[in-house]
């Protein structure tokens, strides 16, 4: 990577992240994830070879029944739904 695409920033750094990806509203949640990180406003780049493991993972488990190792039961609000709670003004 050479530069930022978001901040314009020219340095990087190698690091390991959680990727979350979704299709057809089903999950998967990947840790260590390989990925080039920007040093100055944290933007994740990845190789597609990394991305397309993902992917055929996703498959695996959704489409053809591979067991996982770990399942997590994530709550999911609307935001209309908790805008009530508060209400800050600039």
């Amino acid at each position: 990577m050479n530069i930022c695409h978001f901040c314009g920033n020219m340095n990087f750094k190698q690091s390991k992240v959680q990727y979350t990806y979704k299709r057809n509203n089903k999950y998967i949640i990947v840790d260590a994830v390989p990925c080039e990180q920007c040093e100055f406003c944290g933007e994740q780049y990845f190789e597609a070879n990394v991305l397309k493991n993902i992917e055929i993972e996703f498959d695996a488990i959704h489409s053809m029944g591979k067991s996982i190792k770990k399942k997590v039961v994530v709550p999911i609000e609307a935001y209309t739904d908790i805008n009530h709670i508060t209400n800050v003004s600039t």
